[in-house]
């Protein structure tokens, strides 16, 4: 009898979870805003400008996800996380979603309790260091002092990549981004290692001359980046699955925040498809049929969101190019 009342409480406590689990689209309807856990602070992707508006390409998605639910972009706040912060704030509920430059990986999306829900931007670890050390390849970092960041993949590749290439490093482990960034700069460190996107933005935003520093030509992991979610609630893994996927539909339909009014009239059925004139794929999602209109016409494509972000700092779209274009960015069908 003892078991089998355990086991109802067990159930009975599971069940409870899943309900409050299932509930985080009416959390935000009610509520009336996304709470979104984004990088305390890395240009072009989370951090807010000196009027204190945040920006970044994980700040547009979390603006795409309030745009399709609540009809209106602006309806995000922001939780600037660092590294080791960044999954308890999501898991506990401090945060809807995390957007914060986040390596989708087997261990996090299996034994974090999260769902990557898509890749908003393809990335690999690289190498930065000071121009003067005359270093050409990331073979030449024999017994280099590196900073690094705790809590990262960025940790685990660091010492992967050099004991297959027999070589040795001291690694210098600090939390905080201005920490780590002003221990490389000031010269307590040989090299600093994170993923290449990170070391663009931090050369252009944060080095008093950019031209000092070199990123090394290795690239040594893959990091697909992208926004994650609490398993258990379907549907808003949905809603965020597809607000991303909007954005780089629309790049490859032509849509842009500039004509996606126009071409709502379109005989296009892909486009018809979109706005929501025909079919009901906005109540699918438990949305108005206009959701991607709400996205688009507010927020942007994604070439719209890369150029207006990351661009400017020196990046080039490579792998992160349409698929049609010999990239990786690939939406499935809206249909």
């Amino acid at each position: 009898m003892k078991l089998v009342i355990r086991c109802a409480a067990v159930l009975a406590a599971l069940s409870a979870g899943h309900a409050s689990a299932q509930a985080t689209a009416e959390a935000v309807a009610k509520k009336g805003f996304v709470q979104c856990g984004v990088n305390v602070g890395l240009a072009g992707f989370s951090q807010p400008d000196s009027q204190g508006v945040w920006k970044g390409i994980d700040v547009d998605l979390c603006r795409a996800v309030a745009a399709a639910v609540l009809g209106d972009a602006s309806k995000v706040r922001y939780t600037p996380l660092t590294a080791q912060q960044r999954f308890t704030a999501l898991q506990s509920g401090e945060v809807d979603i995390l957007s914060r430059n986040t390596t989708w990986t087997l261990s996090r999306d299996t034994s974090l309790g999260l769902n990557f829900a898509g890749v908003n931007y393809y990335d690999g670890q690289g190498f930065m260091v000071p121009a003067k050390r005359k270093v050409k390849s990331a073979k030449q970092l024999n017994g280099a002092t590196v900073c690094v960041q705790p809590g990262t993949t960025t940790e685990l590749n660091l010492a992967d990549y050099f004991r297959t290439h027999k070589m040795k490093f001291k690694p210098v482990v600090i939390e905080k981004l201005e920490e780590v960034l002003n221990a490389y700069f000031t010269g307590r460190c040989d090299v600093y290692t994170t993923d290449v996107s990170g070391l663009v933005a931090v050369r252009a935003s944060r080095a008093p001359k950019p031209a000092e520093h070199v990123i090394l030509p290795e690239v040594i992991s893959k990091e697909p980046l992208g926004p994650a979610v609490r398993h258990g609630d379907d549907r808003w893994f949905d809603i965020v699955k597809w607000s991303l996927y909007a954005m780089i539909e629309a790049e490859e339909l032509g849509l842009s925040s500039k004509n996606i009014e126009q071409q709502a009239g379109s005989a296009n059925p892909a486009v018809q498809r979109f706005v929501g004139a025909t079919g009901d794929l906005g109540k699918m999602l438990g949305l108005d049929n206009r959701w991607a209109v709400h996205i688009i016409k507010q927020v942007g494509n994604y070439a719209e969101s890369f150029d207006a972000n990351l661009k400017p700092l020196g990046f080039e779209r490579g792998i992160n190019k349409l698929w049609t274009q010999g990239g990786l960015m690939y939406a499935p069908p809206i249909r």
